[in-house]
């Protein structure tokens, strides 16, 4: 049995993932900013495990903290650390860009992770083990029009997980990488600012993934042998082959 660490856990892939694990003998710890979603989504799996709850903006260094450090002594100790948490917000030219939403960008999707794992590092390194998952985007390896913060702060996770993985090698951490391209999720919602007319047009005349898609593929990689690292994997819709080549129906 793992414990398992989720941040961004009441929507979209930490959700799915949430659910899945839920169902492999695993406790978790589910972490977010909604505490009315993080006491539905524990009461919707506490009959199949252990469920614990923090209530913290990732983006928020001393909530990160006190939050992590408050777990019971039996749960300090996390074997997986599933960084998901983090959004999109805007789609404007650089130089039409929200300062708002840049600093939201850059500090909940590099900023937060680095946070995270800095409160959860010391137990993985004093067990000499560990897993540490970054959920990053296709905007990590392509830059595309009007992407220019967004792609920015998930190429930066992609930059952090190598680094990561070179700087805890000695510690027999592992660190990895999981990078989706068109998820069906709140995702384009968020990044719309509620417009659900051109959120919903993201996924028109295409078939995209679904959160359930990435959770399955994180539970795979949670599963691996200890000397088996999934480090880098791009995961895409068949009707997705780059970050703005999508075959759409007519």
């Amino acid at each position: 049995m793992k414990t398992i660490l989720i941040t961004g856990a009441t929507s979209g892939i930490g959700k799915a993932t949430a659910g899945l694990l839920a169902t492999q003998e695993n406790t978790l710890v589910l972490c977010g900013r909604r505490a009315e979603r993080l006491q539905e989504l524990s009461d919707a799996l506490s009959s199949k495990t252990r469920v614990h709850t923090l209530c913290f903006d990732v983006r928020d260094r001393n909530q990160v903290l006190e939050q992590i450090n408050s777990l019971p002594e039996d749960l300090k100790q996390i074997d997986v650390l599933i960084n998901n948490a983090g959004n999109a917000h805007g789609l404007d030219f650089i130089q039409d860009g929200s300062l708002d939403d840049w600093d939201a960008m850059m500090d909940g999707n590099v900023k937060g992770l680095l946070y995270v794992t800095k409160a959860v590092l010391p137990g993985m390194i004093a067990a000499r083990q560990g897993h540490i998952i970054n959920i990053g985007s296709i905007a990590a390896k392509e830059v595309y029009p009007r992407g220019n913060v967004y792609c920015a702060s998930k190429h930066a996770v992609d930059a952090l997980t190598s680094a990561m993985r070179q700087d805890l090698l000695e510690y027999g951490i592992k660190v990895s990488a999981i990078h989706p391209g068109l998820v069906n999720t709140e995702f384009s919602t968020v990044r719309f600012k509620g417009d659900t007319d051109r959120a919903d047009a993201v996924y028109q005349g295409m078939t995209p993934l679904v959160a359930d898609d990435i959770a399955e593929i994180i539970a795979f990689a949670i599963s691996r042998p200890r000397h088996v690292n999934l480090a880098d994997l791009l995961v895409l819709p068949l009707d997705q082959a780059g970050a703005t080549l999508v075959k759409r129906k007519e």
